[in-house]
């Protein structure tokens, strides 16, 4: 099993041979991999998007490279991270906290599918061990923002790091515990983000904090 970093992910080419592009191929591996699972064969993909084996390797790399274009792909076609700028931007702290979250909560659903393949696998597969750490170090680095942004404003509980803070909303939030609290407990999501709304602003935003 070949392992990519993520240097090697960015000289992913963006020329996919014939009338295949870059997003269409990406596209048609993720629909294979909610389907089959991500630990899904580079081969299987090929056959599938209508592409050669060689074809994806030689602008993918690997199959660590294509697990992660394809999971950058995700961010990319949902445009969580213009939702997660927009939520930033705003002036009141309670609503960049709670906009975020729902940002969020929208985009797991989503991505569930395929996230929760690459959960199961990462402890044997290093391919979709890289993936994912890709994708949640970024969201990591995002929830630090949010935090810091509070604090700055004052809004941050004082017992509460923005370190500490994000770490909390990344856990609270997690795909993992998605799953289990709409397919195990058979929660809404409805209710899934009524409840996370509460248990977050009232954790983490000083009383005094309005909308």
């Amino acid at each position: 099993m070949t392992r990519v970093n993520k240097q090697e992910s960015l000289h992913v080419s963006t020329n996919i041979r014939g009338d295949k592009t870059r997003a269409q191929v990406l596209d048609a591996a993720w629909d294979l991999i909610s389907e089959k699972g991500a630990d899904v064969s580079v081969s299987n993909i090929a056959v599938a998007v209508g592409i050669s084996r060689q074809t994806i390797y030689l602008h993918f790399g690997s199959r660590g490279g294509l697990l992660v274009a394809l999971v950058r792909r995700a961010d990319e076609r949902f445009q969580i991270k213009e939702q997660f700028d927009a939520a930033l931007n705003l002036p009141q702290p309670k609503d960049r906290l709670v906009r975020t979250l729902q940002a969020w909560l929208a985009f797991v659903p989503k991505i569930y599918p395929v996230a929760k393949d690459l959960i199961r696998l990462r402890d044997t597969d290093a391919d979709a061990a890289t993936a994912w750490a890709d994708r949640m170090d970024e969201l990591r680095e995002w929830l630090l923002d949010l935090m810091r942004s509070l604090q700055r404003d004052g809004a941050l509980k004082d017992e509460w790091s923005p370190e500490h803070a994000s770490q909390f909303f990344w856990v609270q939030t997690s795909v993992q515990a998605w799953g289990l609290l709409r397919k195990d407990c058979r929660w809404s999501e409805e209710v899934i983000a009524t409840n996370l709304e509460l248990v977050l602003a009232r954790g983490l935003l000083r009383d005094d904090t309005g909308n």
